[in-house]
């Protein structure tokens, strides 16, 4: 338990902080797992559309500062490497 005020301050701040990225990086991790299963179906539309979607939310929690700009960019060109390879003319 805190000594202070401000320490118990703090720990409902991070609290507060901490569960706000929680469900951001839950979305995201959604977003992903939905992505890839679609690509596993081999379903070029739906994988298109996820994978914007996917796009949307990785930048968004880069945005908040849930994910580095790094980490981000990283698990995009990732995305979008599979999602060419999948789908590539043949």
């Amino acid at each position: 338990m805190a000594n202070k005020k401000s320490a118990d301050k703090r720990y409902a701040q991070s609290e507060t902080r901490r569960m706000r990225n929680k469900a951001v990086k839950s979305q995201v991790h959604t977003a992903l797992r939905k992505f890839t299963e679609a690509v596993q179906k081999k379903d070029q539309n739906l994988s298109s559309e996820l994978l914007k979607a996917l796009q949307s939310e990785l930048d968004n929690a880069y945005r908040k500062g849930v994910i580095k700009q790094n980490a981000c960019a990283r698990k995009k060109s990732r995305m979008f490497k599979l999602f060419n390879v999948t789908f590539a003319a043949k």
